[in-house]
């Protein structure tokens, strides 16, 4: 299910830091509606679920948003 590979999907080079930025990025994943949050509620209401095929959406859906962000 999972492939690790150690290398970026597309390379990066940052020239010049912006904190105002990455407040505002690391909020969209870990803050109280961000992505994490929203990954571990989908994932952890999966195994309360009793009809499996739900269970198996439940389990895309929180895989999904584990994935990070494309359009910031």
């Amino acid at each position: 299910m999972w492939n690790y590979e150690k290398r970026l999907q597309y390379p990066i080079n940052i020239k010049n830091c912006n904190p105002t930025l990455a407040a505002m990025i690391i909020s969209q994943y870990g803050g109280p509606d961000g992505e994490l949050g929203a990954s571990m509620r989908y994932l952890s209401q999966r195994y309360a679920m009793p009809y499996r095929e739900v269970a198996g959406l439940l389990t895309d859906i929180g895989t999904e948003e584990l994935t990070p962000c494309c359009c910031i």
